[in-house]
């Protein structure tokens, strides 16, 4: 028994590092491709879009490990199906749950890393990406001159080259705007060069004119043309330097909150709801329920007949511009009683909404984590079960299996994020529905249904 366990410890890791690998390289690479627009053309540093891929390999991580624990848990039993190992132990009268507990233990370990990286590393991960992605869609491309389109990227000049070889420029046009809400000058050159600097940039021109329309001192216009052999411009890059924010400021939101401080978010919600609940009862007191004849006694206590009106009983005694009165200002409280409850509701609701969002997001934390040792549980008699098909029938079974949890999963956080579903059941229904499906395959193979056909007629009589 202890050679069964060692060789199938020995069997996993290997299959489970290498589908963690390339799923983690599959994700990168949809990673790159989906946000590369936003990352090319901004003269970003390589180490900033290192740190980016870095921090977002967290979620990446989060999806790659219970995929990677249902293939190898797949290949690894489904080998033992194979190679007629299986049907070896079972004839020496060892049973399943024998067989399976020291792959579950060790599962059960990475499912209480992954319960540390969910509630504590991802969060992280996803606040410090996020300031990240502000910083770099902050920044402003690039300086890049393209032939005959105006360059609007610096404030103080626009520019147009009809050609450009490297930083050799020809027949180029400048307006210049340094001189805002006085007069706008026009630089045009035959030809011209860029020098490159640290935080600027020369623009050395050659054979050219500057016109401009300038105003004098007695508000009179005069208009000026100089010729110029060679002219030397210097444009300033400083706005175009990539500046990093403070990476632990900023707001957060439900995926970027360690679960520890939503807890106590959660419970300072609460807290707030009951509290709104109770304020909200005692602005619009109820009458439902009241005594049928309490509006009879007030008529009695008061001195006046039955047959009067309840809404009127208390003006009886009045004129009509004092009910006029009255009842205006009856209205006016009402108006202002019924604003403050519509207030108070609208908070309920937001509160409530809060409420869900927080408590979704910390069941899916957990049963992500625990999706690794429910997926194990799945895929070792689903291995042992299939017994041919080698590598493709595995990742086919594997992908429809993670497809179902994965839609599932994402489902049942959308119905509960609205307050369709609870946020328990919400998160938690992949999981349960993936474990009957585990324990029902578990049963199948551990009592060899596929060839005792009368313990099949019994179960299902049953």
């Amino acid at each position: 028994m202890k050679l069964i366990h060692q060789l199938l410890l020995r069997r996993l890791p290997g299959p489970f590092l290498a589908w963690l690998t390339t799923l983690l390289f599959l994700l990168v690479m949809q990673f790159l491709i989906k946000f590369l627009p936003d990352l090319a053309g901004r003269g970003l540093p390589l180490g900033t879009v290192l740190e980016l891929i870095v921090y977002n390999l967290a979620y990446m991580v989060v999806l790659a490990v219970p995929m990677a624990t249902l293939l190898s848990a797949l290949m690894a039993f489904g080998d033992l199906a194979e190679g007629r190992t299986w049907v070896v132990i079972k004839n020496s009268g060892i049973p399943l749950w024998r067989v399976v507990w020291p792959v579950l233990a060790v599962t059960g370990l990475v499912t209480w890393g992954m319960v540390y990286f969910n509630n504590v590393m991802l969060p992280e991960s996803n606040f410090r990406a996020r300031n990240v992605w502000m910083d770099i869609r902050s920044k402003r491309p690039g300086f890049d001159i393209q032939p005959g389109i105006f360059y609007e990227g610096l404030s103080d000049y626009s520019i147009m080259v009809r050609q450009r070889d490297e930083n050799a420029l020809r027949d180029v046009l400048i307006y210049d705007y340094s001189e805002a809400g006085r007069s706008v000058a026009t630089i045009r050159a035959a030809r011209g060069e860029l020098i490159p600097e640290v935080r600027s940039v020369s623009l050395l021109l050659w054979e050219g004119e500057i016109h401009q329309l300038k105003t004098t001192r007695h508000q009179a216009e005069r208009y000026e043309r100089v010729a110029f052999e060679r002219f030397h411009l210097r444009l300033d890059l400083s706005e175009f330097a990539f500046e990093r924010s403070d990476p632990t400021s900023g707001n957060r939101s439900d995926r970027s909150t360690p679960t520890s401080v939503m807890r106590r978010t959660l419970d300072s919600l609460e807290i707030v709801l009951a509290s709104t609940k109770s304020e909200i009862m005692a602005a619009v007191p109820s009458i439902e329920g009241a005594p049928a004849d309490s509006v009879e006694s007030a008529g009695a206590l008061s001195g006046m007949p039955n047959g009067i009106q309840p809404e009127r009983l208390a003006l009886a005694n009045l004129d009509r511009r004092q009910q006029a009165r009255v009842f205006d200002f009856a209205q006016e409280s009402a108006r202002s009683a019924r604003s403050a409850a519509g207030t108070l509701q609208r908070k309920i609701q937001r509160n409530q909404a809060w409420i869900s969002r927080y408590a979704v997001e910390v069941h899916k934390k957990y049963s992500i984590a625990v999706a690794c040792l429910v997926f194990m549980f799945f895929g070792a008699p689903l291995g042992l079960s299939i017994r041919r098909g080698g590598l493709g029938v595995a990742g086919i079974m594997a992908m429809a299996a993670f497809m179902f949890y994965w839609v599932t999963l994402v489902q049942g956080e959308k119905l509960a994020d609205r307050g369709m579903l609870s946020p328990w059941v919400g998160m938690w229904m992949a999981n349960i529905v993936m474990a009957l499906i585990g324990l029902g395959l578990f049963l199948y193979v551990a009592f060899d249904l596929r060839v005792i056909p009368r313990h099949q007629w019994v179960l299902w009589k049953r």
